[in-house]
């Protein structure tokens, strides 16, 4: 019970981070470009909470699975007084309000970055050292001699020092004998392997061909840590690259490449926000950041009701020279809204079916 609530006080403070930067993006943008907010809201439905500070109400409602900025004049059919036209979302220069809906994403991907450049700076980046854990019998590396607890320090006379290094260096082997030299205990010994062919699994767990040599490395790891200008470098090339693995795992998703389940809901975000939480700050953090980038992704998506249908409306707008007529905007929204349930519900699908397989 203990262990359930832990998971869902992480996932609401998970949530609440993200949401927060996402409208605060909205907001910020908004007030910078002189339009007016009546009210900046965490979560949907009743509202528990609210405090008034000059025209804008704060609010934390009910349901925290996410959050709005309300505008002056940012729905259409809303009567805009005189005196507000000019303060009014709605009668803002194309430019500025894109820059206002595109705002919420960025600052999530914004966000990510701030994350993983603390991470690299303070903690580290953990990686796997090449520790063996055990050889796999019948295996390459079991018939050379290599065992538990070796490890390996070099390949054809290059040094490794991550797990990523040397798997690397094996595939790009290509069958081609190996000399690789590994220190047991306090003495050094070099190892002729030959690496063979064995079906794999990529990140998206699409079989495919690849280079073993049958060892299996231990959880041993190290942190490495990087000079300011150098962790912001690589915070924003993590960030670019989740961004990308997001995108291409909802394209394989959408062709079949990548079976439906393992799209994931609130339960399974959760699960994942308590197991990360207890391992730590940092992991708890980089979570977060992932979360982040995901979100800021999949809210650019061309999708009505999400910012990316916003963005693909002004982008009519400007190429046929006026906004998109406003029956047309309500069947996209209406059809986006039906979308959107759809995968909702699907997710908390694939949650409880996760929870009672185990």
């Amino acid at each position: 019970m203990i262990s359930i609530i832990y998971a869902i006080v992480s996932a609401l403070i998970g949530l609440g981070i993200l949401i927060v930067i996402h409208e605060l993006g909205h907001f910020l943008l908004a007030k910078k470009t002189g339009v007016g907010v009546f009210t900046f809201s965490v979560g949907f439905g009743p509202k528990l909470w609210v405090k008034k500070v000059g025209e804008t109400e704060y609010a934390l409602s009910a349901f925290p699975l996410g959050g709005y900025v309300k505008m002056v004049g940012e729905d259409p059919e809303e009567e805009v007084k005189g005196a507000d036209i000019q303060r009014s979302f709605s009668h803002q220069g194309l430019v500025k309000r894109v820059a206002i809906v595109a705002a919420g994403p960025l600052f999530n991907l914004l966000l990510a970055v701030v994350i993983f450049t603390w991470i690299f700076m303070v903690t580290g980046i953990p990686f796997r050292t090449t520790k063996v854990e055990r050889s796999e019998p019948g295996l390459p590396a079991a018939m050379a001699g290599i065992q538990e607890g070796d490890h390996i320090i070099r390949i054809d006379g290059q040094p490794v020092k991550k797990w990523e290094e040397l798997s690397k260096r094996i595939q790009e082997s290509n069958g081609k004998v190996l000399t690789i030299r590994i220190q047991r205990d306090s003495r050094e010994m070099e190892i002729a392997v030959q690496p063979m062919r064995r079906e794999g699994r990529n990140i998206f767990g699409e079989k495919k061909e690849v280079w073993v040599i049958g060892i299996v490395i231990s959880n041993e790891v190290f942190y490495d840590k990087s000079p300011p200008w150098l962790a912001v470098g690589q915070a924003f090339y993590r960030t670019g690259e989740y961004s990308v693995l997001t995108l291409v795992a909802l394209f394989k998703m959408i062709k079949g490449d990548l079976s439906p389940k393992n799209l994931g809901g609130p339960i399974l975000i959760a699960q994942m926000a308590g197991q990360q939480a207890q391992e730590g700050l940092t992991s708890f953090l980089f979570f977060v950041a992932i979360l982040s980038v995901n979100l800021g992704v999949l809210n650019l998506l061309p999708i009505p009701v999400l910012d990316g249908g916003h963005l693909l409306f002004f982008l009519l707008e400007w190429i046929l020279g006026r906004p998109v007529g406003l029956k047309h905007r309500e069947r996209a929204q209406q059809a986006g809204v039906f979308i959107l349930i759809l995968i909702m519900i699907y997710a908390f699908y694939n949650d409880i079916a996760r929870f009672f397989e185990g």
